[in-house]
């Protein structure tokens, strides 16, 4: 950059009147956290990393950068898959189905997985290099036999409460920012859930990772626009 607009870039934007013409330019502003702001940490376990049940592509890559975000937020939430066995969303509880293809339960449409994050298994920890020691909360998910839970607010039949929502109004907590596995499923319905229940919601992209099932992860952010919830990177939070 011409060292003369750098200099007028860091002018402008130490002016409030004038900060507004340094965006144009390429200037980012940094968001601004503050004891209203939660980060909502979902499902970093093992089953959801390379070598697990339901392995993510490069899911493991995104831990140490959740660690150095967390850092930043005083209210931390981590979420974790917790499934009995035989859970009703495993492929292998329905006869002659498949991972990955979908069949009509009482509340819709149900992608079949792999048996994955049976609770009390290893497969179903947080990832050992999860460091977030300030953590005030981790809610655990789809342990009902007979429905899936992807979200951190609502489980899959859209009736039954988590109680975090609650949880985060007595609080206080205005905004969240959600991270983790997987973009298109756990992360996505946790942040349209989140906007429905009030709080305004950004996603953290570069600190989450996709399964992308048939153009679900396209599908997933076109929703999250579509309800205002912010697209950012970790380096605004820097």
């Amino acid at each position: 950059m011409n060292p003369y607009r750098r200099r007028s870039l860091t002018l402008l934007s130490g002016i409030p009147a004038l900060a507004a013409f340094a965006a144009p330019l390429g200037v980012r502003a940094a968001e601004t956290l503050d004891d209203r702001d939660a980060l909502i940490v979902v499902d970093v376990q093992n089953c959801f990393m390379p070598g697990g049940t339901l392995p993510v592509k490069e899911g493991d890559q995104i831990v140490p950068l959740i660690n150095r975000i967390a850092r930043g937020f005083h209210n931390v939430v981590i979420t974790q898959d917790w499934h009995t066995r035989g859970h009703s969303s495993f492929a292998s509880a329905h006869p002659g189905s498949k991972p990955f293809e979908q069949v009509d339960v009482y509340y819709g449409k149900q992608v079949l997985w792999p048996d994955h994050c049976i609770q009390g298994t290893a497969d179903a920890a947080l990832h050992a290099g999860l460091d977030i020691p300030h953590a005030q909360l981790i809610l655990r998910k789809g342990f009902h036999q007979n429905t899936d839970s992807y979200s951190a607010f609502l489980e899959a039949d859209k009736k039954t409460a988590t109680g975090l929502g609650g949880y985060l109004k007595q609080r206080g907590i205005r905004r969240l920012y959600v991270c983790g596995l997987a973009t298109d499923f756990c992360v996505s319905w946790t942040a349209l859930d989140g906007r429905d229940a009030g709080f305004q919601v950004a996603v953290i992209e570069d600190a989450c990772r996709a399964i992308d099932l048939n153009g679900s992860l396209t599908a997933a952010w076109a929703a999250m626009t579509k309800k205002g919830i912010r697209r950012i990177q970790s380096s605004s939070l820097a």
